[in-house]
């Protein structure tokens, strides 16, 4: 297929004395007729990659690069040259309708305008071609008369489309062509693009932060942040398997992709970094010393698959392999695993379900380390997992039970209990240890004054016990934390409560969560893979949308069928 317009090594830098790129090191191909998203965050350079296709910015911008459309060099050519592509060959529609649209020119007139003066038409000529494209975009052509402040929001980005195919462009980019649209109004603006690009033949690229937007229009997408492109592929691909963590997060913080969760965004602000280190960097979760280091490019991770990012991705934090354990008793002996294949990734929340005695907390405690398996082996970030090695370091794995009665010495005061494993492991000086103390348990929302702190265990809440072991584990600072059941003994406010806020913590420190539960509603709102376990065996696995609405096992369905009686 023949590239219409070809990007490479674009960068686009505002001002003169300053060395941050809006647009860093961008290459991308738009086939004729394709149709390509661009996502991201507010501020990741999106607009500003338009705008230089376009070529307005050689007022307040150095572009630098190539932007080649069907072989021809723009970035080198003149104003008056470039002219001469801009809405004949290549056109843009913008958002924000209102601030575009001329408020004291008609809605004909600014159509007209456009004919006129890009393909020297006649006005009666370009009157009747302003009613026809007016037509065209589904509105009746006597809005000609109208002006913009009279038109709905969906009226004027009807408008704006009119306009930018006013000329037969062989390139249509539009701009967040939904925001600020109805449901039903992005719905019959995804069909009348899609429509007239079926007719015109025109290629797209399709600026927008609405997923499912982009899922409905595009073939490709490219992911940026800060004015790189972190991830590149085929947009089913990308949009089932991110493989890089900003990625990730965008379509996790989707309320349309996945409706029954929580809303949880990216963590951290976007921050301006040197050339020198991973732009992501202070918003990531599997971060190492080398990312400050090394700017990441783009490489293959699979067919038609490209990711910037120097650990090839989101890693593989935790796997277990043909993990097996039996329980011998007098008369009979017992399966509590066999066969249990399970990975979790960084900064992944995986739920583990399945009914009492299915062998969840059987598999849980060798994963973690403190049970041995008959079979199988567990690894943890590449080091094989043995006994102790990963819960007994910070940074490693941490387990925090169902009954925090049991779990905890009730006789330890709650500095005690939670300061307890920097005590075992010696880590840092006594002052350091207390400050870590308190900053755990203001985490989970307890007091951290010296009076709370020289509680016994005994005379807390439930609720309350559970927080500290969890602000134990925390002092730790886990990669893995693997939670059993751990609201099942509280009543329903404090369960909400105290899994809210667990997931809230998983969501800023980024840590990795195995969550292990026979509450499916509760699975459903923090998940994002599931595990579905039965009789020791894991049966179902895969991304949480698609174990809850499409399961594929009868004994999932039953699962899911039981929770809503």
């Amino acid at each position: 297929m023949m590239s219409v317009l070809e990007i490479n090594n674009l960068y686009v830098r505002y001002g003169q004395d300053t060395d941050i790129n809006a647009v860093h090191n961008v290459s991308l191909g738009l086939n004729s007729g394709e149709c390509i998203g661009i996502i991201g965050e507010s501020g990741s350079g999106k607009t500003t990659l338009a705008m230089s296709i376009m070529g307005l910015l050689e007022n307040c911008a150095q572009v630098s690069g190539s932007i080649c459309f069907e072989g021809r060099e723009l970035i080198a050519l003149s104003g008056q040259e470039r002219d001469s592509y801009r809405w004949k060959r290549i056109a843009v529609a913008f958002q924000n309708s209102l601030d575009v649209l001329n408020p004291v020119i008609s809605i004909g007139d600014q159509i007209g305008e456009c004919l006129i003066r890009h393909l020297e038409m006649e006005k009666k000529e370009a009157r009747a071609r302003t009613e026809n494209l007016i037509r065209m975009v589904g509105l009746d052509p006597s809005l000609a008369a109208a002006y913009p402040h009279q038109l709905s929001g969906g009226m004027r980005q009807r408008i704006l489309i009119a306009m930018a195919l006013s000329c037969d462009p062989d390139v249509l980019i539009v701009d967040e062509p939904t925001t600020s649209l109805d449901s039903v109004s992005k719905q019959e603006m995804v069909r009348l693009l899609l429509d007239l690009q079926q007719e015109k033949g025109f290629a797209m690229l399709v600026i927008s932060h609405e997923l499912p937007v982009i899922a409905a229009m595009t073939s490709r997408i490219l992911v940026m942040y800060t004015g790189n492109v972190v991830e590149q592929g085929n947009t089913k691909d990308i949009l089932h398997d991110p493989r890089h963590p900003y990625t990730r997060g965008l379509i996790y913080s989707s309320p349309s992709i996945h409706p029954y969760r929580d809303m949880w965004g990216i963590p951290g602000e976007i921050q301006i970094t040197h050339e020198q280190q991973c732009p992501f960097y202070s918003r990531c979760n599997q971060r190492i010393e080398e990312c400050l280091r090394e700017h990441p490019v783009l490489e293959e991770v699979g067919e038609q698959r490209q990711v910037a990012c120097l650990r090839g991705g989101i890693v593989t934090l935790l796997a277990g392999s043909g993990i097996e354990k039996a329980y011998h008793t007098k008369n009979r002996r017992v399966k509590a695993c066999l066969d249990c294949n399970i990975e979790i990734k960084a900064g992944e929340v995986a739920a583990l379900i399945g009914e009492s005695g299915s062998g969840k907390t059987t598999l849980a405690g060798i994963l973690s380390g403190i049970m041995d398996a008959d079979s199988g082996e567990v690894y943890f970030e590449g080091r094989k997992v043995t006994g102790n090695s990963e819960t007994a370091k910070p940074e490693g794995i941490q387990i925090v039970f169902q009954d925090p009665v049991s779990a905890t010495n009730e006789h330890l005061t709650v500095r005690e209990i939670v300061q307890e494993p920097l005590d075992i492991l010696k880590k840092g000086e006594r002052a350091e240890r207390l400050q870590a103390v308190r900053t755990a348990l203001g985490q989970v929302q307890l007091p951290y004054d010296d009076v709370f702190m020289r509680r016994r265990g005994h005379t807390l809440s439930g609720g309350q016990r559970q927080r500290v072991a969890i602000a134990r584990a925390l002092v730790m600072n886990p990669k893995l934390m693997i939670a059993d059941e751990i609201s099942s003994m509280l009543d329903p406010s404090n369960a909400a409560n105290l899994l809210r806020l667990l997931k809230g913590l998983q969501n800023i420190r980024g840590f990795s969560m195995l969550y292990i539960t026979h509450d499916i509603f509760l699975a459903r709102k923090i998940a994002d893979k599931v595990y579905v376990m039965r009789q020791g065996r894991i049966i179902e696995q895969g991304a949480a949308s698609k174990v809850f609405d499409h399961p594929q096992e009868e004994y999932t369905r039953l699962l899911l069928g039981s929770a809503t009686v």
